[in-house]
């Protein structure tokens, strides 16, 4: 695998590194720091023509810095020969803008979409995207891959009686009803609306039984875990015995560590797609690593083999 290299920006060092000890690789040698007026430089610091590149960045806090951050080490790679760049995103910054929903409002998704191939990306790789049709609104190939088999093993293993699993609005039923295949567990949906454009939501129905249950919450990613602490208390108001959660990204901002630590759920288990760090580590929370997965998808986008077949 000689022709493979992987570099890592500022966002996530240490997932990169998981992905190149996986793969049996050195991580690529660049330069990337910030000017004192904030201006990104990037130095690739090793001969990258023609060679196949993978670049792993999540677009996460602070999101603006990572996504330009990414944008500057795919063009200073293109601009180096490299053969092909894949951009590896673990979790998709400003997916949630991915439709006009209100007058006069952008589609963001598309926009850093449009960037990334602008600016060199050959293909993307990424990890549950908030909304499937975010795929379409790249011109290259992309490759979604999913954190729900790692959250089903765990949930396997763990054995819960009486399991129910619920899909914490209706957008993500699909994804929750799978999860509650593999699981062999009951479906129930929380039926919720979001309030404006601030972080609030209001929880309005429990859908399915859920009486005298075990519940398991599942989402795509934990913000501010207002949505969370609102579900967690309703399910309980229904009589469910307790209550754990699961998500494939931990973004954890505002007040969602505090949210977490004083909510009634059991616990919270999350993959890394984003770094898990400093005040976020919880004794509730639970961290799944990814980078097996993505160092797996990457060999074999690498080799020519189906990525489709890691999950059948």
């Amino acid at each position: 695998m000689d022709e493979l290299k992987v570099f890592a920006g500022n966002a996530y060092p240490g997932l990169a590194q998981g992905v190149c000890d996986y793969l049996g690789i050195p991580l690529g040698k660049a330069e990337v720091f910030e000017f004192s007026n904030e201006n990104i430089f990037v130095r690739i610091l090793e001969n990258v023509r023609q060679r196949d590149i993978f670049v792993v960045q999540p677009i996460c806090s602070p999101v603006n810095k990572n996504l330009v951050e990414l944008l500057i080490m795919i063009d200073a790679l293109k601009r180096a020969s490299a053969g092909r760049i894949t951009a590896v995103v673990p979790y998709y910054g400003y997916g949630r803008t991915d439709k006009k929903d209100q007058p006069r409002v952008p589609i963001t998704a598309r926009l850093v979409a449009d960037l990334l191939t602008t600016a060199g990306a050959s293909r993307l790789l990424t990890v549950d995207l908030h909304a499937p049709q975010i795929q379409g609104f790249f011109s290259v190939p992309v490759d979604e891959l999913t954190g729900l088999f790692l959250l089903s093993q765990y949930f396997r293993e763990k054995n819960l009686q009486e399991l129910v699993v619920v899909a914490t609005d209706i957008g993500i039923t699909k994804r929750a009803r799978d999860l509650a295949a593999r699981l062999a567990s009951p479906l129930a949906i929380v039926e919720k609306r979001r309030l404006g454009n601030s972080d609030t939501t209001e929880t309005l129905n429990v859908i399915g039984s859920v009486q005298g249950k075990c519940a398991l919450t599942v989402d795509d990613e934990i913000d501010t875990a207002g949505s969370l602490s609102g579900v967690v208390n309703t399910l309980l108001e229904h009589g469910v015995s307790q209550v754990y959660s699961c998500c494939t990204h931990p973004v954890f901002s505002g007040l969602a560590v505090q949210r977490i630590a004083t909510s009634p759920v059991k616990e919270v288990v999350v993959t890394d797609t984003l770094p898990v760090e400093g005040d976020k580590k919880l004794e509730k929370i639970t961290v799944l690593p990814v980078a097996p997965l993505l160092g797996e998808a990457i060999h074999r986008i690498h080799t020519g083999l189906s990525v489709g077949a890691m999950f059948e």
